[in-house]
């Protein structure tokens, strides 16, 4: 049962205390004893032999359930202590369980398909975090419309299939949201779609792979959001897709490591150590939004591309400062 998923929660700014996705394995209720009140975590798979021993656990805080039945996600509303819970694997007719589970503060559901309402989230009155992860039948968000004290969201899908959003009109009612956090998405709406966005007044991080709108929602969302951390995109970005091991001979590779950050930051050091520095062969300059566009950096042309999304994002800019404007002008009337 042990679950080779990466942990994608964020860490900072302690909005999560869940254990981690790939240690969840250390807490199995196989390995556990009726009774104990010193388990606080547990992880409960479909093959385990010990799945109804959960009720006897009296101080536990956090439940892991990797393919759950029906009946062990009713059984939840009976476990008194429960604030954080990670739900994964399984299909579903719909989440009304959830709405039972008033004291939950984290909760993440992975790879659960079958529903499509997320309403019933708004019955959990303290919760503050939430990754949904691939959810096949959801494409509205806007059940979470409405929940204030949520802190951190994060919408995600798979490399090979992109989560939906219908749009992001739900961004309006999470007033209260800290970190705002887009993996593998897809979105359903028209330019400018991240408008609502401007109801986060108290964002302060906001993160978005720079390959999932298209690049006017970038420029939009960049001056918009001037203070948030995350939001200060720009035209293009330097990437490699491979690095070469320095040579005997090359200065940086005995320089300390202090000033090697300091004056050399091409150079990255991997987990044994060895320094290695951009293959030029696979070094380029992509522009930021979907489909926007690439070149290499050692192209003869790469120099007047670079220019060309300089020139486009500026104006996409403005304009957004004119939609903002324009907004503005209408609220205020």
């Amino acid at each position: 049962m042990k679950h080779h998923f990466a942990d994608l929660l964020d860490r900072d700014g302690f909005h999560w205390n869940m254990v981690p996705n790939q240690e969840r394995y250390r807490y199995r209720i196989d390995d556990m004893s009726p009774g104990d009140d010193t388990v606080r975590a547990v992880t409960i798979g479909k093959h385990d032999l010990q799945r109804d021993l959960l009720p006897t656990l009296p101080n536990v805080e956090e439940v892991t359930l990797h393919e759950p039945d029906q009946q062990q996600l009713c059984e939840l509303s009976g476990i008194k202590n429960l604030k954080r819970l990670r739900i994964s694997h399984v299909r579903l007719k719909d989440i009304d369980f959830i709405a039972e589970l008033s004291g939950v503060e984290e909760l993440v559901m992975e790879y659960v398909s079958g529903f499509s309402d997320l309403s019933p989230l708004k019955r959990l009155p303290v919760l503050r975090s939430l990754h949904l992860e691939n959810l096949r039948k959801v494409s509205d968000f806007s059940g979470l419309d409405g929940l204030v004290q949520l802190k951190y969201l994060r919408i995600d899908g798979t490399l090979d299939w992109k989560q939906p959003i219908l749009n992001f009109e739900f961004l309006r009612g999470l007033t209260g949201l800290e970190v705002l956090s887009f993996g593998q998405v897809i979105s359903k709406a028209a330019y400018p779609a991240f408008l609502p966005a401007r109801h986060l007044r108290h964002l302060k991080k906001i993160r978005v792979p720079s390959n999932m709108f298209d690049m006017a929602e970038y420029a939009l969302l960049s001056v918009m959001l001037p203070e948030v951390q995350g939001a200060d995109w720009r035209a293009y970005h330097h990437t490699c897709y491979s690095y070469l091991p320095l040579q005997e001979g090359d200065a940086r590779l005995h320089m300390p490591l202090e000033k090697l950050k300091v004056h050399h930051p091409e150079v990255i050091v991997i987990h044994t150590g060895e320094r290695r520095v951009p293959d030029p062969e696979f070094e380029w300059f992509e522009c930021t939004g979907k489909k926007s566009g690439r070149i290499k950096c050692k192209h003869p042309d790469s120099d007047a591309r670079c220019r060309e999304y300089e020139e486009n994002f500026a104006a996409m800019k403005n304009n957004a400062e004119r939609v903002l404007a324009g907004i503005s002008g209408l609220e205020k009337v």
